[in-house]
């Protein structure tokens, strides 16, 4: 008997300039990337982040996997045109998932997210006796709060999560923000993801933390009608414009949202989508990114 063929991704590694790394993660999701990291470039050593604050090195290369039959070149020119530049230099490489995740643990260190809530991977320990850890390990559906998105999702579960919640992550990814809402005392954690692989990661990575009883993982069309205490959604703007409906249909009076995965810049046309249900606060800025939150009317 033939053994089933492990499947391989594309990863494209791009040097970016200073200043410009969140620019090309979000150019990169975009144009259709499974998911967008980065790493140091030059072994820059870099201290443990403030919390809430993603690190960011020097001399940074963004990282963007790609279904195998992705034309690179067609991905670089959407690329350019979005950032008003010439075609970046890429290195593109084929990957399987154990490449994938190995090339991901060196740069992977315990982080603190508001006053209490960590993420580490295994085998490290923060430095804290009332420590509410979250383990991760990366893998293809990346999320380990080193995205300054996530960061701000993280440190907005830290100060508003309440024990006994019922909560909705949307776009859950690796389910970091379910886990953590979990840990942080959510009664039920509803993690919603279109992408197989990242149901599949949010699944084991619930396991692996204990919570599985708690955190439900499915596609939006799974997703049960339901009146929760909180929505977190970490998508990109277009979507979560096109989702104002479902999420004010889904929370009670006086429940709490917060949309994160949209630049500065996008955040006039995210906030008028939600301004007639929603009563808004001022938004939550780092770097480039900006996080809003607010409460059902």
């Amino acid at each position: 008997m033939s053994e089933t063929p492990q499947p391989r991704w594309l990863q494209m590694r791009i040097m970016a300039a200073p200043g410009t790394g969140e620019a090309i993660a979000e150019a990169l999701s975009e144009a259709g990337a499974l998911s967008v990291t980065m790493e140091d470039a030059a072994d820059d050593p870099v201290l443990e982040p403030l919390p809430g604050e993603a690190p960011l090195w020097p001399h940074t290369a963004v990282i963007g996997l790609f279904n195998e039959g992705v034309d690179t070149d067609d991905v670089l020119r959407r690329l350019a045109a979005t950032l008003g530049m010439e075609p970046p230099a890429a290195e593109v490489s084929s990957i399987g998932n154990e490449d994938w995740e190995h090339s991901w643990k060196s740069d992977f260190h315990a982080m603190r997210f508001g006053s209490r809530l960590w993420v580490c991977p295994l085998g490290e320990e923060p430095d804290s006796g009332e420590a509410i850890i979250v383990r991760m390990e990366p893998g293809l559906a990346f999320g380990t709060g080193t995205h300054s998105t996530t960061a701000l999702c993280l440190e907005w579960l830290d100060r508003h999560c309440r024990p006994g919640d019922r909560i909705v992550d949307y776009g859950s990814g690796s389910g970091i923000l379910a886990i953590a809402a979990a840990k942080l005392g959510a009664s039920e954690v509803w993690a919603v993801d279109i992408d197989p692989q990242a149901r599949r990661a949010t699944a084991d990575n619930a396991a692996a933390n204990g919570v599985s009883p708690v955190v439900h993982s499915g596609a939006p069309e799974d997703l049960p009608e339901l009146t929760v205490d909180c929505v977190v959604a970490n998508i990109l703007a277009g979507p979560l414009i096109g989702l104002a409906p479902r999420f004010s249909a889904m929370l009670a009076s006086g429940g709490r949202i917060a949309l994160s995965g949209r630049l500065q810049e996008q955040v006039e046309a995210v906030a008028a989508a939600y301004a007639n249900d929603f009563e808004l606060e001022a938004p939550l800025l780092h770097e480039n990114w900006a996080l809003l939150h607010g409460r059902r009317r």
